[in-house]
């Protein structure tokens, strides 16, 4: 990073700060380590040092810091797809954007020999995340932090307790942020995300707004709440009454860093460390609908998760191509039509009720963030609204609830 001033963000360290006692480095060899080395690979597992018999196909060793570009793997930050209405898988795409080995495999070895692997020293064969090699060149020789060229991972080497890794990963964000380098870093949220290794430890804690950084595994809880009422049928229609399912859709602050002015899911938001999924759920609801605690404690149903595996654009803010692997606990809640969601801060502009028709217009047109566009392709599976009949349907439903590559609570 030629424009990243290295000598001034060493000088936001703060020197007086007492430093934890030095953990023996364990780092794993490439093969034996990193989880997402090629596997038509052949390993010599006997050997001392086992090596990739066939480079050409695994991930090369580098000796040197290197860019994305000098190995020549330039991967284009990922664009909204603009052109006519968009399809459901068109909106899978473009959120689940991190490519499967199992449909194109040399592009998923383009991006993954990109990147440098996150760990923490006690867990030398877990990675953690996957991190650019432009940010993991910022930890080159700073103190708790080892960056290895060869086998391309950046090991939080120091500390023993999850505390005393937030710690030092709390000390290099701020110190990050004080440079004012990092444009993702502005939307500074004050707000801890667990960060989960093997077994559901809890390794440490990391500053919201820095998470995506270190491409690590984060959790949101997003509810869709609905109402059911009956319509009378027309004239041409036989029969009596139909029941109508409408969905409160709001609309997010324009002002907003991250894809402002965008529809939204009823309620949503990040799971802090130390929260439940649930109970996060009940505090968004209050902070961003004004729903009473007790109407969501009772009704709200937890119905599932949705997964993927996200590389960011322009639309959500700061740097592009930064990795954010995420897991969203889902809730449906079914209103009376008497309750009416209200914003209860600026980042709502306010909330509308609208029909099934009008939701899936909305979605073909591009105006729902891209995670919440998931989320209502799921209510609309599991409530029969999108069936077999619907093209890419088997595809739309695995591409939801994707295995990630990391440890997982």
């Amino acid at each position: 990073m030629d424009s990243f001033n290295l000598d001034k963000f060493r000088s936001y360290i703060p020197e007086n700060l007492p430093q934890l006692p030095k953990l023996p480095l364990r780092m794993p060899t490439w093969p034996a380590g990193h989880t997402s080395m090629n596997p038509d690979d052949e390993v010599d597992e006997e050997a001392d040092d086992p090596v990739v018999a066939n480079r050409d196909k695994g991930k090369l060793p580098v000796h040197r810091s290197t860019t994305e570009e000098e190995e020549g793997l330039s991967l284009e930050a990922p664009q909204p797809i603009s052109a006519g209405p968009k399809s459901n898988l068109d909106l899978i795409n473009e959120c689940d954007n991190f490519p499967y080995y199992q449909t194109n495999s040399k592009l998923f070895f383009a991006h993954i020999n990109t990147y440098y692997g996150l760990y923490v020293a006690d867990y030398p064969e877990t990675e953690l995340g996957y991190i650019l090699p432009s940010i993991a060149a910022v930890f080159r020789g700073l103190p708790d932090w080892k960056v290895n060229d060869s086998d391309r991972s950046l090991t939080l080497v120091t500390g023993s307790t999850e505390k005393e890794r937030s710690k030092i990963v709390a000390m290099t964000t701020t110190a990050l942020r004080a440079t004012g380098h990092f444009k993702i870093l502005r939307g500074w949220r004050d707000e801890l995300y667990p960060v989960y290794g093997p077994n559901r430890d809890l390794l440490f804690s990391i500053e919201r707004a820095a998470s995506a950084l270190f491409g690590i595994v984060t959790y949101g809880c997003h509810m869709t709440a609905y109402t059911r009422s009956k319509r009378p049928k027309s004239e041409a229609e036989v029969g009596g009454d139909e029941e109508e399912l409408r969905i409160w859709v709001p609309r997010r602050a324009a002002t907003k860093q991250t894809y402002g002015g965008m529809l939204d899911n009823t309620v949503a938001g990040g799971i802090a460390t130390g929260e439940s999924a649930f109970e996060s759920m009940v505090r968004e609801s209050a902070e961003e609908a004004s729903l009473p605690e007790d109407l969501v404690r009772k009704h709200a149903k937890a119905v599932g998760t949705v997964t993927y595996f996200h590389i960011r654009d322009q639309r959500a803010g700061g740097e592009t191509r930064l990795l954010q692997p995420e897991c969203q606990y889902v809730y449906d809640l079914e209103l009376a039509e008497s309750v009416v969601p209200k914003p209860s801060d600026d980042e709502v502009e306010g909330f509308e009720l609208m029909g099934v028709d009008e939701v899936k217009e909305a979605l073909r047109q591009g105006e729902l963030k891209p995670n919440c566009a998931l989320v209502l392709l799921d209510f609309f599976v599991r409530h029969g609204i999108l069936t077999a009949e619907d093209e890419g349907y088997i595809e739309i439903v695995a591409r939801l609830h994707r295995r990630l590559e990391f440890p997982t609570v």
